[in-house]
């Protein structure tokens, strides 16, 4: 019996295990209640400091300042201050609902609300963007906003960029007065620029026109470059001007005008037919696509006059010329452009004369009579025995009279 009752006993005290306390269970359904709501992240606020750029929505829209959600335990406020670089069209096109970027200012003011600032959130995503420009050595676009002594001041989105003059091909090296003039023009004119320098911390960001272009042209040359075929002509515009010759750029890339490919004329500098600035036809000589070099002509644009000299003169005619070289054995006189005779110093009269010199100078016009023509070596001899002649007959009639 006693056994019994004690077997009795024990099944109630298992009985007292298997049935737990209701207000243990209650207990144990507020905390795993908790962790669901801890876990879903509908419910996470965001922990902000001070320099975090998030992303939040309107929730309205003040006067002076504008409320945003943006995941924290209260909403954010924009202070007008904090929106300085938005247009009157950019706040009036704002609405609520609307997606924004904000920098933490301040996480927690007074009435519990973070500070917001649109500006520098602006600011620290174009900060990142042109630190990712800088490694990629691309090209960006800017408008010139002002200037100082020392360059151009342009805005992209909130950072503030200098382009030194040095930089800017546009502002010539000349006086102090004309720099600013051509500066003052520049403002706002979208430029091209590459960043050369930056620092966050500094808050410093320098770029450079110059360098911007030079790559510009450079991909441009190599697009030209595989669409050139030798014996294209182009138009082109002269660059610059040397004593070997000229530079014409032709769309992108520019091609050296020897002086020998000038004109079928004889030229002694480039200067004196050529100007910067002025247009022309060349003809695509070569192009070393290994060095980017292209040979130009223009004279090739042009028929050659000794093709047409057998139609044009003949033995015995009279020609007028301009003496263009002396030389120790005659002078050479141009007929037309790219005909040239030659007055041996034994046609210059009957003394004899040590030097052409005596008798003529450069750029004197003479009256001279063909006594050789071959156009194939592209030689004509001249004499100007025929002033002699003439004058002996004029003297002759005088006397005569």
């Amino acid at each position: 019996m006693e056994e019994l009752n004690h077997a009795g006993n024990n099944s109630n005290d298992n009985d007292e295990v298997r049935q737990p306390d209701l207000n243990d269970l209650l207990d144990r359904g507020d905390q795993a209640l908790m962790e669901e709501i801890l876990r879903d992240p509908a419910h996470a606020y965001r922990n902000l400091k001070h320099g975090d750029t998030v992303d939040g929505r309107i929730m309205r829209i003040d006067r002076d300042e504008i409320l945003v959600d943006i995941g924290a335990k209260a909403e954010g406020v924009i202070p007008s201050r904090e929106m300085q670089t938005l247009s009157e069209e950019d706040r009036a096109a704002l609405k609520v609902g609307d997606p924004v970027l904000v920098f933490v200012v301040q996480s927690e003011d007074k009435e519990g609300r973070a500070i917001l600032s649109i500006d520098k959130a602006r600011q620290e995503k174009s900060w990142r963007a042109l630190q990712e420009c800088y490694e990629r050595g691309e090209i960006i676009y800017a408008r010139v906003k002002n200037y100082n002594k020392g360059g151009l001041l342009v805005d992209l989105d909130g950072v503030r960029g200098f382009v030194p003059a040095s930089q800017v091909s546009s502002i010539s090296r000349s006086s102090e007065t004309q720099k600013q003039s051509e500066m003052a023009r520049l403002v706002n004119v979208e430029l091209p620029l590459k960043v050369i320098e930056i620092n966050r911390n500094r808050n410093r960001l320098i770029l450079s026109e110059r360098q911007a272009l030079a790559e510009t042209r450079e991909s441009k040359k190599d697009e030209l470059l595989s669409s050139l075929r030798e014996g294209d002509v182009r138009e082109g515009i002269v660059s610059s001007v040397c004593d070997f010759g000229a530079f014409v750029d032709i769309g992108g890339a520019d091609g050296l005008v020897h002086l020998s490919e000038i004109s079928w004329s004889r030229v002694k500098h480039p200067a004196e037919v050529l100007k910067v600035g002025s247009k022309v036809k060349v003809s695509i000589l070569s192009i070393d696509h290994e060095r980017k070099r292209i040979a130009l002509s223009i004279k090739r644009t042009q028929s050659e006059p000794w093709t047409k000299v057998a139609e044009r003169y003949q033995l015995g005619q009279i020609v007028e010329g301009t003496i263009t070289q002396l030389t120790s054995f005659g002078a050479f006189a141009r007929i037309e452009d790219g005909v040239e005779g030659l007055i041996h110093i034994s046609e210059m009269g009957d003394e004899r004369i040590q030097h052409p010199r005596e008798v003529l100078s450069e750029g004197q016009v003479v009256q001279a009579r063909i006594i050789r023509i071959d156009p194939a070596r592209k030689r004509m001899g001249l004499s100007l025995r025929l002033q002699h002649e003439l004058s002996e007959s004029g003297a002759e009639a005088e006397d005569d009279g």
